[in-house]
C-alpha cells in the first residue's frame, strides 16, 4: 500500500479500516505497520494506545517452539448404522447412507443393532512445562485415546504417555521421552485484567502453530457443565484443534489453557473460554505426583440468587449460592447448613454466583476445613465444614425457571396425609393441588410439595397466608419438592 498518512484524522480512519481501533487479533498490530504511517508529528499526536500495542511476533517466535500439536487415535462404540456412517464418512441424510444401512441389515438379518468399535481420530494442542517432556493439554483431547502422538515445531514426533486426566477441570498431563525441550513461562491469573491483550497459539483444524489474539472479556465465568473451573472469557479466535493450547499475556507468560467456545455453528463466534493456569498447575502437580487429581465436596445442591430471592431473604444484593438441598450425612449437613441458607463466602472468598461455589470448593483438598459465611433468616452466620471427596459423589447445581408473575400467590394447598409424608420422605409440608397466577408462571405445578416459604417450614395453610401477608417486598421464596428434587422458586405477589 502506497498511501501516505498526513493527518491524525487520516491515520485514525486508516487504522479503523485496518482493524486496529476496536479490532481483535494479532493482525491489528501488523496492519498498523503496513499502512506505511510516517514517523511525523501526525503519529506523535496519535493516542498512546496506538504506539503501545504488543509485539506479538516477538512472543510467537520466542514461545512458539514450546507449543505442540497433539494427534490422537482411538476407538468408540457405535451401532451398525452409526458405524456404517463413520466408516464410510457418509452423512445420515445422504441417500447412500440408506444403501449401507440396508447392506448392514443383510449382513445382520435378524435386524438387531450390534455395537462395534469405530476408529476415532482427533487433534489438539498442548504446551511444554518441563524440559524433560511434561506437557499440559485438555482432558477431552486425549479422552479414550489408544495412541497419542506429539509433534514439535521442528517436525520431531514422539509417542506420548498420558500420565493422567481430570474431567472436572478438563486437564490432562502427557510425558514424552525427550530432554532439553523449550518451555513456557507461567503467569498469574490473579494479575490478569479484563481488557488486557492476550495471544493464543494452537492447531485449529490441524493448522499447526496458528497465532490469534484478542482481549480478556471477563474472568471467573461459570459454565453449566459440572466444571470446577472459573473460566477466563476472551474474544481470541479459538476453533477445534486449539483445545489444550496456551493463552499468553503480553509478556509471553501462560495465563490460561484454551478449552471451550460458545457457538451455535460449531465454529468460533467471538466467545471463547480458557482454564486459568493456576487451576491447571494445581491439577498438573497432583497428576504428576499421584496419577490423579482430587477435589473437595460440600454435598449440597445450590441455585442462583436473583433479585426476587434477594428481596425474599432481605439480602442487600442478589449474590451468593442458595442452598436448595443437602445430602444427608454429607459435609454440608454435618456443618449445620440448612435449605434456604445463602452461602456468601468460603474462607473469605466472595461467592457472587451459584457457579462460584463448586469452583471454589472443588479446588480445595478433601478433608480440608473451610469457613462458610451464610445468610440465614436475615442474619449473617459462620459455619465450619470439613470437605468430602468429590470422587465419592459429585455435587450438583439445581436449576430453575426464574420467571415470575404478579398478583396473588395462586396456590391451592392442603396438608399432607401420613402416607404421603412417608412417600415424599418429609416431616411436614403442604401438597399443592393447583397452581395459578404468579406461582404457575414461576414454574410451580400441581403435585409439588411446598416445604417452606421464605425459609419458614410450611406447616399449615394459615401459616402460609400469614407469611404472604407479611411479605413487605411482595416477593416470596417457595421451597418446592418435586419427586426427589428440591428447589427454591421465587414468586412475586405484588
Amino acid at each position: 500500500m502506497n498511501t501516505r498518512l498526513t493527518s491524525p484524522r487520516a491515520l485514525a480512519i486508516a487504522l479503523a479500516s485496518a482493524g486496529v481501533i476496536g479490532a481483535v487479533g494479532a493482525g491489528a498490530y501488523t496492519s498498523a505497520r503496513a499502512v506505511g504511517a510516517p514517523t511525523t508529528n501526525a503519529v506523535a499526536t496519535a493516542p498512546a494506545a496506538m504506539v503501545t500495542l504488543p509485539d506479538f511476533s516477538t512472543i510467537t517466535s520466542r514461545d512458539g517452539p514450546a507449543v505442540v500439536n497433539i494427534s490422537v487415535t482411538g476407538t468408540m462404540k457405535a451401532s451398525d448404522d452409526e458405524a456404517a456412517a463413520e466408516i464410510q464418512g457418509i452423512d445420515p441424510d445422504d441417500p447412500m447412507f440408506q444403501f449401507f444401512r440396508r447392506f448392514q441389515g443383510q449382513m445382520n438379518p435378524r435386524g438387531q443393532q450390534q455395537q462395534r468399535d469405530v476408529p476415532v481420530r482427533a487433534q489438539g494442542s498442548g504446551f511444554i512445562v518441563d524440559p524433560s517432556g511434561v506437557i499440559i493439554t485438555n482432558a477431552h483431547v486425549v479422552k479414550d485415546a489408544k495412541e497419542v502422538t506429539v509433534k514439535l515445531t521442528d517436525r520431531r514426533e514422539y509417542r506420548a504417555k498420558v500420565l493422567g486426566a481430570d474431567a472436572k477441570t478438563d486437564i490432562a498431563v502427557l510425558k514424552i521421552d525427550a530432554k532439553n525441550l523449550p518451555v513456557l513461562a507461567l503467569g498469574n491469573t490473579k494479575d490478569l485484567k479484563v481488557g488486557e491483550w492476550v495471544l493464543a497459539i494452537g492447531s485449529p483444524f490441524g493448522f499447526e502453530n496458528t497465532v490469534t489474539a484478542g482481549v480478556v472479556s471477563a474472568k471467573g465465568r461459570s459454565l453449566p457443565d459440572d466444571s470446577y473451573v472459573p473460566f477466563i472469557q476472551t474474544d481470541v479466535a479459538v476453533n477445534p484443534g486449539n483445545s489444550g493450547g496456551p493463552l499468553l499475556n503480553t509478556r509471553g507468560e501462560v495465563v490460561g489453557i484454551n478449552s471451550q467456545i460458545y457457538s451455535r455453528s460449531g465454529g468460533y463466534q467471538g466467545v471463547s473460554f480458557a482454564i486459568p493456569i493456576d487451576v491447571a498447575i494445581q491439577v498438573k502437580d497432583q497428576i504428576v505426583a499421584t496419577g490423579k487429581a482430587t477435589h473437595g465436596r460440600l454435598g449440597v445442591a445450590v441455585q442462583e440468587v436473583n433479585q426476587a430471592f434477594a428481596d425474599s431473604f432481605k439480602l442487600d444484593k442478589p449474590e451468593g449460592a442458595l442452598v436448595s438441598n443437602i445430602e444427608k450425612g454429607g459435609p454440608g449437613d454435618k456443618a449445620g447448613l440448612k435449605a434456604g441458607d445463602v452461602i456468601r463466602k468460603v474462607d473469605g472468598q466472595p461467592i457472587v454466583s451459584s457457579g462460584d461455589l463448586p469452583a471454589v470448593i472443588g479446588q480445595q483438598a478433601p478433608g480440608k476445613k473451610v469457613t462458610l459465611e451464610v445468610w440465614r433468616q436475615g442474619e449473617r452466620q459462620e459455619l465450619q465444614a470439613k470437605l468430602g471427596d468429590a470422587s465419592d459423589k459429585p455435587a450438583k447445581v439445581a436449576k430453575a425457571d426464574a420467571d415470575v408473575g404478579q398478583g396473588k400467590l395462586g396456590l391451592a394447598l392442603r396438608p399432607l396425609q401420613p402416607q404421603e409424608k412417608r412417600e415424599a420422605a418429609v416431616d411436614n409440608g403442604l401438597l399443592i393441588e393447583d397452581a395459578a397466577g404468579p406461582s404457575a408462571q414461576a414454574g410451580v405445578q400441581a403435585g409439588d410439595v411446598l416445604l417452606a416459604i421464605n425459609g419458614t417450614p410450611a406447616q399449615s395453610v394459615e401459616q402460609v397466608r400469614e407469611v404472604v401477608a407479611k411479605a413487605s417486598n411482595k416477593s416470596v421464596a417457595l421451597l418446592i419438592q418435586r419427586g426427589e428434587d428440591k428447589i427454591f422458586v421465587p414468586v412475586r405477589i405484588g
